[in-house]
């Protein structure tokens, strides 16, 4: 149980300096915006392909893996037709909503977790290489080609999309250099590893700073919205990973529990980080960050006495 409280504890502390940094106004009104700008545009393209390029892509391709990609792209699939029938909420933030319900926080809680919950961080591979080269390029794209102007987004711009966007292209340069074992030289990886270093606690201050005079969780028309969220993320994705690791595949033991255990990990405050890049959802993106990272330390405290 160690990992699993260990992880929130870093998370939260390094929020919570990010709330008193709101609180103080030291940062200036903009401060949540540049932040996120500058982890969306700079770290994170860093960090996608520092994290890639070093990672044996071919070696994860595993039955975790299968489970990870069926779970999670379901869980996403779930929330959209919730979304788009509510009050015909914006294309953008029902992707938001969607990305909220599958996404989850791999780095930041997936590595201690699976470090000390189930003994090696290699677990949580799986995970981080499906949504850093599926998850994230795939939204990202979506939500520039549905942010754009207003308008009907022009053919020419959505098949282009990928390539204007940064993370889709470090995770693309990223993957491919992994596959040709090409490793650039330290001088050159030195400076791009610093920048990278940036991301997680980036994201982390501008998602505390945000919460400074931010609504009660679930106040207004956005609340069954949530809700969906919640139930989607912290009962239903790992339900799903659990149906198809088990009975679908065959898998048990230690192998059953570390699916379970890293589909039960709360949505990633990255997707509040790109709702505020894109200006969609942002309420939503927030909220769902915050609420399920709560609800999810009982279920993964569950999930570990059930199933170790």
């Amino acid at each position: 149980m160690s990992g699993i409280l260990e992880g929130f504890l870093v998370i939260g502390v390094v929020v919570g300096v990010g709330y008193l940094i709101g609180r103080a106004g030291v940062l200036g009104p903009s401060a949540t915006q540049v932040l996120s700008r500058t982890a969306f545009f700079v770290a994170s393209p860093a960090l996608l392909f520092v994290t890639l390029q070093a990672a044996d892509v071919r070696a994860v391709f595993s039955e975790a893996l299968i489970v990870t990609a069926g779970s999670s792209s379901l869980a996403c699939l779930l929330y959209v037709p919730i979304g788009r029938w509510w009050r015909k909420r914006p294309a953008g933030e029902t992707a938001i909503g969607a990305m909220a319900s599958g996404y989850v926080n791999a780095g930041n809680l997936g590595i201690p977790i699976a470090t000390y919950a189930l003994g090696s961080a290699a677990e949580v591979a799986p995970v981080l290489l499906f949504q850093l080269a599926v998850l994230t390029p795939l939204f990202s794209t979506v939500l520039d080609v549905v942010s754009s102007s207003g308008e009907r987004p022009s053919r020419m711009r959505t098949i282009i999309a990928p390539l204007r966007n940064p993370l889709a292209v470090a995770s693309g340069i990223g993957i491919v250099a992994s596959l040709v074992d090409f490793h650039p030289p330290e001088p050159v990886m030195a400076p791009i590893q610093l920048i990278a270093d940036l991301a997680v606690p980036g994201m982390l201050l501008a998602f505390g700073i945000s919460l400074r005079g931010a609504a009660r969780p679930g106040s207004g028309e956005s609340r069954p919205l949530l809700l969906s969220i919640v139930l989607i993320k912290t009962v239903l994705h790992p339900l799903i990973a659990y149906l198809i690791a088990g009975p679908i595949l065959g898998l048990e033991g230690h192998a059953l529990l570390a699916v379970v255990v890293l589909a039960a990990l709360p949505t990633a405050q990255n997707v509040f980080g790109y709702a505020v890049r894109f200006d969609q959802g942002v309420v939503l993106g927030r909220d769902a960050a915050l609420t399920t990272t709560i609800l999810s330390v009982p279920v993964l405290i569950a999930i570990v006495a059930i199933l170790a």
